[in-house]
């Protein structure tokens, strides 16, 4: 795995509206990966802290929250359209 690829597997891990399912679309890694790149990338307090924030949350799970998994982004985020992000209409 190369080193951007695992710098972006983290920043999904933390966020909080990112589902492991998009990280599992995107890059192919299940959850149980995730959280073992999660426990060798980070310093052992930084692991349990986001392993107490991210256990049991719905949005990390988007059978629980009820999302499609074919979207990566906020339904209200603007589209960006040549470079140029577009006013709502």
């Amino acid at each position: 795995m190369e080193s951007i690829d695992k710098d972006r597997i983290i920043e999904m891990a933390w966020e909080d509206r990112t589902p492991f399912e998009a990280i599992k679309k995107q890059f192919g890694i299940p959850e149980d990966e995730v959280i073992s790149l999660m426990r060798i990338e980070l310093k052992t307090s930084s692991f349990q802290l986001w392993r107490k924030r991210v256990t049991g949350r719905k949005t990390k799970h988007s059978k629980k929250y009820g999302i499609d998994s074919e979207r990566f982004k906020c339904s209200l985020q603007r589209p960006i359209t040549l470079n140029k992000i577009s006013k709502r209409k």
